[in-house]
């Protein structure tokens, strides 16, 4: 034990404020005969499947060596609980960090729930001193007193545990805490900070509340007041150690109502034999075009010559001093690679899902009219579920949404579920039944003919004003685990991928092909406003090669440095012209995941970072999975839904933003590269290669 880190504990008890805050629109009934529990906040659980119950009151608490004990008042009398927490926190790993940093917040279960007092208790347990839900009301309305903005209709976003919430003050100068999918519509976000933020802002209201409440025990417990399933009722402290846990009571899981796995089968089928047969019915053009498309290019890919081969008796040069590209004249060789001028816009990138998902649930809360999706992925998780309940509400509410899936991209990511999910969470079984039954939300699934031609976009238009895009589909994963980008744009650009989502739309429909061609003869919008910095949409669509074409003459015409974050690469084009730009001195640098989502994939990375590494490139594994998909060169950046594979550069549906933008490429680069590049570790030894790698790269090359 160290007291000189004693401060370090106090703001454990900040996760308590957000416990009671969550009360949402409605406060819950409390107990007549309990004055001190009267009038507090209360939270009813996310999934609860029973009323929720009158709050926790302890009334014995004790902390062992392996184990924590709680008793507790219920309406049917005394209650004894408990858990293990040694197999969850490490305290010799606690001691160790720095005094600045939190490793939380520690949320434990109770494993029993018993009437029988406990049999048995550590010899010498610790008893800690009991604290009021009282007492925390005082510390709460102290504390976001000087948190929370005071001026009108704004809160702050904030993440604690597995969700986001909306801290403000209402109508009536009283403090509220919701889900941030219920946030009052017309409350603005004014700011979105982590716990760590808030904690540092915390310590000296907590200081001086310990200090006011006369309490010097170092080991307490707080009865927080919060009530109902999945509630978080006690927070054990122990200010010498660094250390606060919360003690979670939870109900029964729920159980199952049919075979999931057999629902997902015939989704599966289903969905194949829509693409075949219905898809041959009413897209007879674009699936035999596809068909063609997906043939030529394996032929291709089967004759290509091992170009890398060629390069090996050429030296490689020191990165050279050299000017970067005229980029003047490479947006005019744009204009003829494309066949359009650029369009006009501005960029936010939204880094990671905090900033993503927190930015979008704001959106969709404010929505006046519209709201259009087109994802790869609309997941089955718990972050989606969110999502899907937030839309299905707006939908009510009058707003015009629209959601476009693709199929076999929703369907596979829907089989299998995330680590991070909680244990007892239940999953709707079909997406597009959650999002459609008793709502007004209009669902299309995009059919996969021939199972590799996907549409892979993510572009989200709300009102026809803000857009967003990038890499992102709607799940756990990429809210929680993955590093990844999106990118929010307003100006002339939205007007563009509105118009293309409109298309996917229409082709999506009964129609197909009729649909799709009668609204191609649609006159689009103006895009010709002076608004925002000039940029550019780029795509891959069945038959044009455009993302490719673009980034290949790119690489080509670049004569400083080329910066490449992607999950996938596994096309030899592409390897080849790095190969060249690097024999000219060109500084080449690549940022791929330590670990990826596909397994064979994964082979093929390995390959490809052997071979870059070979030819001179500097290859950097970020420490976990980034799923970012940008490249910058010389000053041009392009970044979007579209991997380096084949499948994104030639077969699937694909759109990225481009621009040489001055502000805006600084911006990627000072966010997002120099970030990277420093978390990654710089491989300088290749990795050790197997023949049956080489089988699984072909693999790739043909499929991914």
């Amino acid at each position: 034990m160290r007291a000189t880190r004693t401060q370090t504990i106090l703001p454990f008890i900040v996760l308590v404020m957000f416990i009671v805050a969550l009360n949402s629109c409605s406060s819950q009934p409390s107990n007549p005969d309990d004055d001190e529990l009267a009038d507090l906040p209360r939270l009813q659980g996310r999934f609860a499947e029973q009323e929720v119950e009158s709050p926790l009151v302890a009334v014995e608490a004790y902390v062992g060596d392996d184990e924590f004990y709680v008793s507790y008042e219920s309406a049917d009398g005394l209650v004894y609980a408990g858990g293990t927490w040694s197999n969850r926190i490490d305290l010799a790993a606690l001691e160790a960090v720095d005094s600045d940093t939190y490793d939380g917040p520690y949320i434990l279960p109770m494993a029993y729930q018993q009437r029988e007092r406990w049999e048995s208790i550590p010899d010498s347990p610790i008893t800690p001193r009991l604290l009021t839900s009282k007492q925390w009301g005082r510390y709460r309305e102290q504390l976001f007193a000087t948190v929370l903005p005071r001026s009108e209709r704004t809160g702050i976003a904030m993440h604690f545990d597995n969700d986001d919430y909306f801290l403000y003050y209402n109508d009536l100068n009283q403090f509220e805490a919701r889900l941030i999918v219920d946030k009052p519509a017309d409350y603005i976000i004014s700011e979105s900070i982590s716990f760590a933020d808030f904690m540092r802002r915390a310590l000296p209201q907590l200081e001086l509340f310990l200090k006011e409440e006369g309490i010097k025990d170092r080991i307490i417990v707080f009865s927080t007041g919060d009530a109902g399933a999945y509630s978080l009722p006690f927070l054990f402290v122990n200010m010498d150690l660094p250390i606060g846990v919360f003690v979670r009571y939870a109900p029964q899981p729920k159980k199952r109502t049919a075979d999931s796995a057999g629902m997902q089968a015939a989704q599966s089928v289903g969905h194949l034999a829509q693409s075949h047969l219905g898809g041959m019915l009413m897209r007879p053009v674009s699936s035999v075009f596809k068909l063609f498309v997906v043939a030529s290019e394996a032929a291709a890919e089967t004759v290509r010559p091992a170009w890398l081969i060629t390069l090996e008796s050429q030296p490689i040069p020191e990165v050279a001093d050299n000017p970067a590209m005229d980029l003047e004249a490479w947006e005019r060789q744009l204009d003829s690679i494309t066949g359009r001028p650029a369009t006009r816009g501005s960029i936010q990138y939204l880094i990671d899902g905090e900033e993503y998902f927190t930015r979008l649930t704001d959106v969709f809360t404010t929505a006046r009219k519209s709201i259009f999706i087109r994802t790869y992925i609309f997941d089955n998780d718990g972050v989606a579920e969110r999502i899907g309940r937030l839309l299905r509400r707006r939908a009510d509410e009058g707003i015009e949404i629209k959601v476009l899936l693709d199929g076999l991209g929703t369907i596979t990511a829907t089989r299998t579920g995330h680590e991070s999910e909680p244990d007892d969470y239940v999953p709707p079984e079909s997406v597009r039944r959650f999002l459609e039954d008793d709502s007004d939300i209009e669902v299309r699934q995009v059919k996969n003919p021939w199972l590799v031609a996907g549409d892979h976009v993510k572009t989200t238009i709300v009102d026809n004003r803000i857009a967003f895009t990038g890499g992102m589909n709607i799940g756990r994963e990429y809210r929680y685990a993955w590093h990844d980008m999106m990118m929010e744009v307003q100006g002339p650009v939205v007007n563009i991928l509105n118009s293309e989502f409109q298309d996917a739309w229409s082709h999506a429909g009964m129609f197909g092909d009729i649909g799709y061609l009668l609204h191609k003869l649609k006159l689009d919008p103006s895009h010709d406003a002076v608004i925002g910095q000039p940029m550019r949409v780029l795509f891959t669509n069945p038959g044009d090669a455009e993302i490719f074409r673009a980034q290949r003459e790119a690489i080509r015409s670049t004569q400083r440095y080329i910066y490449i974050q992607n999950a996938y690469f596994a096309d030899d084009t592409m390897l080849y012209e790095l190969a060249r730009a690097r024999r000219r001195g060109v500084d080449v640098r690549v940022i791929m995941p330590l670990v990826g989502n596909h397994g064979p994939m994964n082979k093929s990375n390995a390959l490809a970072a052997n071979a870059m590494l070979e030819h001179g490139i500097r290859v950097f594994l970020y420490p976990g999975m980034s799923h970012v998909k940008a490249a910058v060169f010389d000053g041009w950046a392009c970044l979007g839904s579209a991997n380096w594979d084949n499948l994104s550069f030639h077969t699937n549906k694909e759109l990225n933003l481009a621009t040489s933008d001055r502000v805006v490429v600084d911006e990627l680069l000072e966010r997002l590269f120099d970030v990277d590049f420093a978390k990654s570790v710089e491989i300088t030894e290749p990795f050790p290669e197997r023949w049956s790698d080489y089988l699984m790269e072909v693999l790739v090359d043909y499929l991914l």
